[in-house]
């Protein structure tokens, strides 16, 4: 593949450790006739190994120019969306039954994350790369500095696990800061357990993380809900597991349907 110049705006950190290359193919295990999905393939190095390992691959690459190289590199083996992962529809990929692997950019590996849970009856598991503060994030447990917003919301339909830690002499560019790999399983499906004012209720339980749950959540939860869920108004957001926030959304939605 020709010389690439790194483009900032697209975040773009190369993989081209084989040792690392090696460990990620070990984590996914990619056999061939699966489904696999590749969101920012860049140069290929995973690509080359997901294809030797499934003999097909889907992806999503927003570069033109990378995009070009790779339909040149995987004329056969490649079926390549030329877009935004942003604003990709995974509507477009058929069946359910789909494994995502990516080096994530870390401009936007977080809305990424959220742009896969919205479609997350679709993925068998994902592999994700991203700095490892978001994946210490990600896999957080309450009343932690680094449990949130994005250690709830993933932790409700995935089971997270932090696989190994990436230095950044695996990269080119090298980041500044470390990164880390994690694998995302499903949960047995948790939506009949979780009410439609979840989301709502634990981004703004997060918006302001100093605030009690009873000045945080006033516009959603009355003083019977606190009690009917058995949360004291008086904590914090980061002290409530998934399973409370998941009680509270779902008293907060019975409510709002009888009324």
């Amino acid at each position: 593949m020709r010389a690439h110049i790194p483009r900032r705006r697209f975040g773009q950190n190369f993989l081209v450790d084989q040792n690392y290359v090696r460990r990620i193919l070990d984590a996914v295990a990619p056999k061939p006739g699966e489904h696999l999905l590749e969101i920012g393939p860049g140069q290929g190095a995973l690509t080359a190994a997901l294809i030797a390992g499934a003999g097909h691959l889907s992806a999503v690459e927003i570069d033109r120019d990378l995009a070009q190289a790779l339909r040149q590199k995987f004329p056969s083996a490649l079926t390549l969306f030329e877009e935004d992962a942003l604003k990709f529809d995974f509507g477009r990929l058929e069946g359910n039954d789909w494994r995502v692997v990516g080096n994530l950019p870390y401009n936007i590996g977080s809305e990424i994350l959220f742009r896969l849970l919205s479609a997350r009856a679709q993925w068998r598991d994902i592999h994700v790369m991203l700095q490892k503060e978001v994946v210490q994030r990600m896999a957080a447990k309450p009343a932690t500095p680094e449990y949130g917003r994005l250690s709830v919301m993933l932790q409700a339909f995935f089971a997270v696990k932090k696989l190994f830690v990436v230095p950044p002499g695996a990269f080119f560019p090298a980041p500044k800061i470390e990164s880390a790999v994690a694998r995302l399983t499903p949960l047995n499906d948790n939506a009949p357990l979780i009410g439609e004012s979840f989301a709502a209720l634990v981004a703004a339980g997060f918006s302001q993380r100093r605030k009690t749950l009873k000045n945080a959540l006033a516009s959603w939860c009355t003083p019977h809900d606190f009690v009917a869920a058995d949360i004291d108004p008086a904590a914090r957001a980061e002290t409530l597991s998934v399973e409370d926030f998941a009680r509270l959304s779902r008293i907060t939605s019975l409510r709002s349907a009888k009324n």
